[in-house]
């Protein structure tokens, strides 16, 4: 990591781009948002990276293992991760592998492809989450009151943008 600025560039770029192009309280707040985003997917990749998983394969690890009968419809798990089809295909190809999840045929319907996470996938799930979890995400310097308000204004967000309709 670079060493700190002794001074916020974020707070300074909003300051210019108030006095050179209008209100700046919408472009601080994006920009604030992509640069925590950063340190965040920094520090979960590092967390991750000894487990060989990136933070996509772990979500879909951590969504198997939530499911009922720990496997779920390709499909399925597209639309829950909100992923394009191919998106997942990568993802479950990487993941089978290595040895984490395997495909099976759907029981009732010949068309589908079940993805079932193996014993290796819950173990390697278990230590990836303690590994992100010690780290709280990368999520640090919020109280936990905090951390709920943040995530309640980006819920309105991405509900505001199509996300869901909850």
């Amino acid at each position: 990591m670079n060493r700190p600025l002794p001074f916020d560039p974020i707070a300074r770029a909003a300051q210019l781009w108030e006095e050179r192009i209008g209100p700046s309280g919408t472009m601080a707040a994006v920009t604030g948002v992509m640069r925590v985003q950063q340190i965040i997917q920094s520090a979960v990749d590092g967390a991750l990276k000894p487990h060989g998983l990136t933070f996509a394969r772990y979500e879909a690890l951590v969504l198997l293992t939530f499911a009922k009968r720990a496997s779920l419809p390709m499909r399925v798990m597209g639309e829950r991760l909100q992923l394009h089809p191919t998106s997942v295909t990568n993802i479950v190809d990487r993941l089978e592998k290595d040895g984490l999840v395997k495909r099976v045929p759907h029981p009732t319907d010949r068309r589908t492809t079940l993805v079932e996470i193996t014993d290796d996938g819950r173990a390697r799930r278990e230590q990836a989450t303690a590994a992100v979890t010690a780290i709280d995400f990368g999520l640090t310097g919020l109280t936990p009151r905090q951390t709920a308000q943040l995530t309640e204004l980006l819920t309105k967000v991405r509900k505001a943008t199509g996300d869901f309709t909850e």
